[in-house]
């Protein structure tokens, strides 16, 4: 492809990821390219791609993290996704993008700054149950639940970067998760306020985590006294995470960063 690949980045809260049209990538080896175009020295550098085609009135999307591995879902890729259709498409207010995890439907609820706010429904959580796991040379309380992909929660007094980097990778691959799990460690502030450091399945530590908010907010509530509507602050900034009978509703921005094509060796 003498031209290259047109790419588009966003990010929401430092967790970024690359948006390629499938078209333009159909027959390719995405677990290579993701590899490529992810890599923060060599290639343009994020968390993820994201490949997407329009279908209908959706738009329906693929997930490689960074090391090549395909997710389900990402809250905060759904709304870099959705952030592209509507500055494309302007006046539109509500987005729909179809993952593996089914349907994620975004309103956009702000614009200020180059930044696009939505509200998502992200969908109910299910399988959650409370583990007790060895990992790193610790015995450990996690509650594990899927939003659309699966979370593993810990609860700490306080976050510890170096207890995520020794934790982190041994619950993303413990043999409780034969399909490898996202880990959050949590520390409550409140009851509708609590503070994460995240630890995403194939790409490590990320700056936020939109599913990873979601997971620690369910699981805050479910067994630590959280209430329904909690705002969850990562290093890159703070979302709001609501539970709701009809499920979870994610808040936050996301913004478009770099447009551009990835040249391609001969």
């Amino acid at each position: 492809m003498a031209n290259g690949i047109p790419v588009v980045k966003g990010h929401a809260y430092g967790n970024d990821f690359l948006l390629v049209p499938e078209s333009v990538v159909a027959g390719q080896d995405l677990v290579r390219l993701s590899q490529a175009l992810c890599h923060r020295h060599t290639g343009i550098g994020a968390d993820g791609l994201i490949t997407y085609r329009f279908d209908g009135e959706a738009v329906r999307m693929r997930l490689f993290n960074a090391d090549g591995s395909a997710s389900e879902v990402s809250g905060n890729g759904v709304r870099c996704l959705a952030a592209l259709v509507v500055r494309d498409n302007p006046g539109t207010a509500t987005v729909t993008v179809d993952t593996p995890a089914g349907p994620k439907v975004l309103d956009l609820i702000g614009e200020a700054e180059d930044a696009r706010t939505f509200r998502a429904s992200m969908g109910v959580p299910s399988n959650m149950r409370v583990l007790t796991l060895d990992a790193a040379g610790e015995r450990v309380q996690a509650v594990a639940l899927s939003v659309g992909n699966p979370q593993c929660v810990v609860r700490v007094e306080h976050l510890e970067e170096a207890r995520l980097h020794r934790l982190g990778p041994a619950l993303e691959h413990h043999r409780e998760f034969p399909n490898r799990t996202n880990v959050s460690l949590v520390e409550i502030e409140s009851r509708d306020r609590i503070r994460i450091l995240i630890w995403e399945r194939g790409v490590g530590p990320t700056l936020s985590s939109g599913t990873g908010a979601c997971g620690a907010a369910v699981a805050t509530t479910a067994h630590w006294h959280g209430s329904r509507e909690i705002e969850v602050i990562s290093p890159g900034g703070s979302q709001r995470v609501e539970w709701r009978e009809d499920g979870l509703y994610l808040t936050g921005w996301a913004r478009l960063v770099l447009e551009g094509k990835w040249l391609i060796p001969a």
